[in-house]
């Protein structure tokens, strides 16, 4: 899509923009363009890669409609919502860490070990989870039972296991995992589902002002909202993030901290789940190198 088709595709949605412009190209349903209005204002395009979007775009319209009524930070505003565009006003600040798209290599826009990032972060969190199941349920989101947490990885084992292959140490483990009854939460609440410093906003100091990237926000197990944590910071930011979270108010059992390090090792997992259902070869390639499979 050139600049010329990207502006006739705004301006048919009722935004003027310059030529101004940047092109993110990694993501598999979306291209993600920041761009300026010609007012001066830095907007967000995200443009659908298919034709059968909709149901999906709707989803997170609801998911972030949800968020905005109880979230103190900022999220997402789509001032646009259409099966050919979604836009919205850039938000001010940078995800704590950004990585480059063809390099991979990670910039840090806070310091590693600010306790303010630590302590807001938690708050958010904390806020989030609170969301009820009734709010969710009227906004017609995904809910899980406990119950669904475990068939949901064994599900996935098999899907993988068959599809793309899993070494036989994390086959192991994830099994070792879905059999120890303590670490699984006998209660499921609203999360993000895919949040690591990269889709947290901060400011400068380091404190969260807003998330991005809710697509696979929904009622599951908490564990998974610290899991991209404890990857990025290790364990003991983890411990201390749980521990703020608990002094905001958020429920914790006595093996949120296990189940967080068990969520973070089936990473690979997802994404194998991920490939098979994108079916494109550079995720599977990738997803097999992730779960131990030799080439």
């Amino acid at each position: 899509m050139t600049i010329e088709d990207m502006q006739t595709l705004a301006l048919e949605h009722g935004l003027r923009i310059s030529e101004e412009m940047s092109v993110n190209e990694m993501g598999i349903d979306f291209r993600v363009a920041f761009v300026k209005e010609v007012n001066g204002e830095n907007w967000v395009l995200r443009i659908p890669r298919r034709s059968d979007m909709l149901e999906q775009i709707e989803n997170e319209s609801r998911i972030l409609d949800l968020a905005k009524r109880n979230l103190s930070i900022n999220v997402p505003d789509w001032k646009i919502v259409s099966e050919r565009l979604i836009a919205y006003p850039l938000l001010e600040d940078a995800p704590a860490l950004t990585f480059d798209a063809i390099t991979h290599e990670v910039s840090w826009n806070i310091d590693r070990d600010s306790i303010a990032y630590v302590e807001s972060l938690a708050k958010s969190l904390a806020q989030l989870h609170r969301i009820t199941a009734d709010d969710v349920r009227k906004s017609n989101l995904k809910i899980m039972t406990p119950s669904e947490l475990r068939t949901e990885i064994a599900d996935r084992i098999h899907l993988v296991k068959s599809e793309i292959g899993i070494s036989e140490p994390l086959e192991n483990r994830y099994r070792r995992w879905l059999d120890n009854d303590p670490l699984w939460p006998e209660f499921t609440c609203f999360i993000h589902g895919d949040l690591y410093a990269g889709h947290v906003l901060t400011s400068k100091e380091g404190k969260t002002s807003g998330i991005i990237d809710w697509s696979t926000a929904h009622m599951g197990d908490p564990a998974l909202d610290f899991s991209g944590h404890v990857s990025v910071f290790g364990e003991d930011s983890l411990k201390s993030l749980i521990t703020e979270y608990a002094k905001q108010g958020g429920t914790i059992w006595d093996r949120l901290y296990e189940q967080s390090i068990e969520r973070a090792a089936a990473a690979p997992l997802a994404y194998g789940a991920f490939a098979v259902e994108c079916n494109d070869d550079n995720h599977v390639n990738a997803a097999r190198a992730a779960l131990g499979i030799v080439q």
